[in-house]
């Protein structure tokens, strides 16, 4: 734990220092037009905490460019389909995304695994580490780049809560519970610990739930499944979340960021990592309150699994990247640096 601490401070300080430096370009000056006007798609809908934090990075990009730069954010399906965005920013129909990879899976496995390794991350920290100094964003940035993107940098959220109206307190009870899991490997996963996942779309899990389609789903977040009324029809929430831990992916059109002045590649790097923290603790402070309020509704039992039946997860888990590490060399290079990087840290 004090070895995390000692990297994050270290990070911390390192991004600081990269915003004070910036500081000597950035400062405002007198209303001028932008020199750079961007579009920039989302996976959120408008007014998600989530969307929220990406409108604020925005506005922040623009204040330390000293408003060279100006980035409208755009909420899921305002210009393309989520699962298009890759494509229309690479031909700069969208300036640039911040979304989950795991929505590109049908175009390489790779980004099924980058996107979102499901069971390998307990905190956001762990995988944001694994991205600067684990070799995530090398490997990330290979994908992305025949598409004409260029990976700016990744960012992370909380682990997502389980949704559940029967109460699941060991991977055991997992076995022959219906519930939602979006396709590929998170499908692949569950199905493999015992349970019986189905496809839907996340516009549907409130009615499934509701009505008895599916008793529990893999979703978003806590404070989101609270604030949408998921915990009011699955009174078992699992919660903190076990299993999903999806990358944010901040990316924009490669031809652009290569025509870009050094000192505005160094304010879009800087506010990367300034948007790390401020998302990560933004949803850490909205989940703890949402739990409080959970905890006061008496029909509401919070589970929390035990570490034992975490590893359990885990090792099912680790089971299915190997099944996927051997779909092509990317897939296999990222499977063997994240494997690497837990058993250097004794989490494997």
């Amino acid at each position: 734990m004090e070895r995390r601490f000692a990297r994050l401070s270290s990070l911390k300080t390192g991004i600081l220092t990269s915003l004070f430096a910036l500081s000597v370009f950035s400062a405002p000056t007198a209303a001028t037009a932008a020199d750079y006007n961007w579009t920039f798609q989302t996976s959120e809908t408008a007014g998600e905490p989530g969307f929220i934090n990406k409108q604020k990075w925005a506005e922040n990009v623009e204040k330390m460019s000293g408003g060279r730069i100006e980035i409208e954010i755009l909420p899921i399906g305002a210009v393309v389909p989520h699962t298009d965005t890759l494509d229309a920013v690479g031909s700069g129909i969208l300036q640039g995304h911040l979304t989950d990879p795991s929505y590109f899976a049908g175009k390489d496995p790779a980004f099924a695994m980058m996107g979102n390794l499901v069971g390998a991350w307990s905190d956001p920290f762990e995988l944001i580490g694994f991205m600067q100094s684990g070799g995530g964003h090398e490997l990330y940035a290979e994908l992305v780049e025949p598409y004409g993107v260029h990976f700016i940098g990744a960012a992370a959220t909380e682990p997502e809560a389980f949704v559940s109206s029967v109460p699941i307190r060991s991977v055991e009870d997992l076995k022959g519970v219906k519930m939602r899991a979006p396709e590929g490997m998170v499908y692949e996963i569950f199905s493999k610990a015992g349970a019986s996942p189905v496809a839907l779309p996340g516009s549907e899990v409130f009615t499934a739930l509701d009505k008895g389609v599916v008793q529990a789903a893999d979703y978003t977040v806590f404070a989101t499944n609270q604030s949408q009324g998921m915990n009011d029809v699955a009174h078992y929430p699992l919660y903190p979340g076990f299993h999903s831990l999806p990358l944010i992916d901040i990316s924009m059109t490669k031809s652009i960021w290569d025509e870009l002045p050094d000192d505005l590649k160094a304010v879009l790097n800087a506010s990367v990592d300034q948007f790390i923290f401020d998302h990560v603790y933004s949803v850490r402070k909205l989940d703890a309150a949402a739990v409080e309020e959970a905890k006061a509704n008496p029909e509401i039992e919070i589970v929390n699994w035990s570490g034992d039946e975490r590893a359990k997860f885990r090792r099912i888990a680790q089971q299915e990247w190997e099944n996927w590490a051997g779909k092509n060399d990317l897939t296999q290079r990222y499977y063997d640096a994240v494997v690497a990087y837990l058993k250097g840290r004794n989490q494997l």
